[in-house]
């Protein structure tokens, strides 16, 4: 089951991020204070952006610059590292709603052959070691 306190002001869902998945120091994901989080997230200038800070909604499109260019770098390098656009999230959360992206997300992120949520960042599922299949 997704979790919308882990859907990051920048689109990432956290949920898939190997920090949140790995056994020890879990990254309790962007949207959370706290020292668990890897020194590089806590500093993270996208999730501290005042702007953010400012938006009741918390998320990135709510901004009178997005997608600013610090966005635009992040989307780019993950499109081409693992195949996902925190653009594309953001869009999909803005036109659909959190509910239906989390549904959404759920089916794409999750193993064929275990059912268990894969990670962006490994190529293959961490439960039972199948290849990511690109749906």
């Amino acid at each position: 089951m997704m979790l919308s306190h882990l859907i990051a002001p920048c689109g990432m869902n956290c949920s898939l991020c190997i920090g949140h998945l790995r056994q020890k120091k879990t990254c309790p994901g962007c949207t959370i204070q706290s020292e668990a989080k890897p020194v590089s997230c806590q500093k993270c200038i996208i999730a501290n952006c005042e702007q953010i800070q400012k938006s009741d909604l918390k998320f990135c499109y709510t901004c009178s610059t997005y997608p600013c260019t610090r966005l635009k770098n992040l989307d780019k390098r993950y499109r081409t590292k693992y195949g996902m656009s925190m653009l594309e999230n953001l869009d999909s959360i803005k036109t659909y709603g959190l509910d239906v992206f989390l549904e959404t997300e759920a089916h794409k992120w999750a193993c064929t052959n275990c059912g268990t949520g894969l990670s962006v960042h490994r190529e293959n599922c961490l439960n039972c070691g199948a290849p990511k299949v690109k749906q």
